[in-house]
């Protein structure tokens, strides 16, 4: 099938969970379909990035999303019925490209990855379906209750934007043709809201020969390792500050010789500060399999849901211990305190996280089991079948068409 996919970044260098899950799926993929691939860059500089995308795409297509806090997307924000998510993804010069290749050449469908993109693709008869990687006014929503009390005067503001993301997020999961979860805790909390559509759940995975072989011993010291993210995304920046604030504190205490490891893209630009103490490393990472491999126990004190997360499956892949929350391992189907160790408070994560460091039998039995359960049901070949059936399904019931005209 000839398919037209719209991601919210370009699918390499692999820096996040997304831009991880859209370059394995289009990998795959491009096995059996076509792929013309449409996607936001920051910078110009990223289309050098192109080159490891084009063995696997027809065509490939980028536009510019330009910084994040812009007066016109401000404005545009508050004098539109769109949340400022959307604002910040909104271009005309996007809209009118999809408009023009879907009237110029015949596509089986359009894949749009986030909700927020779709006020990006123009009425068309051409199946559209979309995968929301997690359930964004549920991050937005938690992000704005745990602001600062010293954030008070904003937080009405931040509610009512809130609002309009929870909105049009409803709205456009019942607008596609299909719409699709990364985990079946999603697809429950989306059909809460909106019992009437039909959802899919297309699971995020892993790279299993890039971390099953062991190429690095680990460290002799015992190692803390939050998982290699993205510090951009809110939601591993607040898992860092109760790390350090809560929990790091308690494990130092009790096994003095711990080192914790902050690692992933702009680490140094939001906890740089930290590198000062020899006992915590802040760094990027140039090979996250690394990392997983020589750090002892992976301790993530998640406190917001949705979706599932890429840096668990790699370090359980990796056979890497792992100490969250029941909100951290969203979207995993675990069997507690087996293939992970699942508590509730920061005092549990860290008695959790000395007790395993301890007990070196009890790490190594969690990481092999971990590392089972990834390779039976959470590769990125499975996930991609998952897909390829979703467009089957959806390319069946309507013929593709061109685009018609508001």
């Amino acid at each position: 099938m000839k398919i037209l996919m719209v991601t919210p970044y370009l699918p390499y260098p692999l820096h996040s969970g997304g831009q991880t899950r859209s370059y394995n799926l289009i990998k795959h993929l491009s096995q059996k379909h076509q792929i013309t691939l449409f996607s936001f860059i920051r910078t110009p500089e990223e289309n050098r990035y192109i080159k490891n995308l084009s063995p696997y795409c027809k065509k490939i297509k980028t536009f510019i999303r330009g910084k994040t806090w812009d007066v016109k997307k401000v404005l545009f924000a508050i004098l539109t019925p769109y949340p400022f998510l959307i604002a910040n993804y909104y271009s005309r010069q996007l809209k009118q490209a999809i408009g023009k290749e879907l009237a110029e050449n015949k596509y089986d469908l359009v894949h749009i990855e986030c909700f927020y993109l779709m006020p990006n693709v123009p009425k068309t008869k051409t199946p559209k379906i979309l995968v929301d990687q997690t359930i964004e006014y549920e991050v937005y929503r938690h992000y704005t209750k745990t602001l600062p009390w010293y954030f008070a005067p904003l937080k009405i503001l931040y509610y009512f934007d809130v609002l309009k993301i929870f909105f049009w997020e409803k709205r456009f999961w019942q607008t596609a043709d299909q719409t699709c979860a990364v985990s079946e805790d999603d697809q429950k909390l989306m059909k809460k809201h909106c019992p009437k559509t039909k959802l899919e759940v297309v699971k995020n995975g892993v790279s299993v020969e890039q971390f099953i072989k062991r190429k690095h011993r680990k460290t002799s010291r015992p190692t803390i390792l939050f998982g290699v993210a993205n510090f951009k995304w809110m939601q591993n920046r607040e898992g860092v500050d109760i790390l350090l604030r809560d929990v790091w504190p308690k494990i130092k205490e009790k096994v003095p010789k711990a080192k914790l490891w902050i690692i992933g893209r702009h680490a140094p630009e939001f906890y740089g500060q930290f590198d000062q103490d020899k006992d915590i490393v802040v760094k990027e990472a140039d090979e996250a399999a690394y990392f997983y491999q020589k750090a002892w126990v992976l301790v993530a004190p998640i406190r917001s849901g949705g979706g599932s997360r890429t840096k668990f499956f790699e370090a359980m892949a990796s056979r890497l211990p792992i100490v969250t929350t029941f909100e951290g391992i969203e979207g995993i189907k675990i069997k507690k305190n087996q293939e992970a160790i699942i508590v509730n408070t920061n005092d549990q994560l860290a008695k959790a996280a000395i007790g395993l460091i301890k007990n070196p039998k009890k790490m190594a039995e969690i990481g092999k089991k971990a590392q089972s359960l990834v390779i039976k049901k959470y590769s990125w070949q499975e996930s991609a079948e998952e897909l390829d059936r979703v467009y089957k399904k959806v390319a069946g019931k309507r013929q593709p068409g061109n685009i018609t005209r508001n």
